[in-house]
């Protein structure tokens, strides 16, 4: 009986550190949600060029969804392994596809973006 009851509670103890352990995987990257104000100036003299990241949802699995200048993302992930809130994540128009990664430091993301059509590498910034 005890062994038992020592079995069913060691378990209830692995499900809870489970449990934990993926919350506070999660935690650091909740502070992606919301709106995000994206400086995309094409050099550092130039005048602030603004658009919006919005990101609604953060799920357990470290994938998000939202939208980045106005286009759905997709293919979007969270890194927390590394010390830092890490995202990539794919937006298309017209002219292709567009694949961006940003790392989360101070409130602030600092991000890339590749766009494979227009063949450029663009420097980004962004705060909520």
């Amino acid at each position: 009986m005890h062994r038992r009851m020592f079995s069913g509670v060691a378990g209830l103890l692995a499900l809870a550190a489970a449990g934990s352990s993926r919350a506070q995987t999660a935690s650091p990257a909740a502070a992606l949600l919301g709106r995000w104000t994206v400086d995309l100036r094409p050099s550092p003299d130039a005048a602030p060029a603004l658009q919006e990241l919005l990101i609604t949802r953060v799920t357990d699995e470290l994938k998000f969804e939202g939208s980045f200048y106005g286009a759905p993302v997709s293919q979007a992930r969270i890194n927390t392994r590394w010390g830092a809130v890490r995202i990539a994540f794919v937006t298309a128009d017209a002219s292709g596809p567009y694949h961006h990664s940003a790392v989360l430091r101070e409130g602030r993301l600092e991000g890339l973006s590749n766009s494979t059509g227009r063949d450029f590498l663009a420097y980004w910034s962004a705060v909520k």
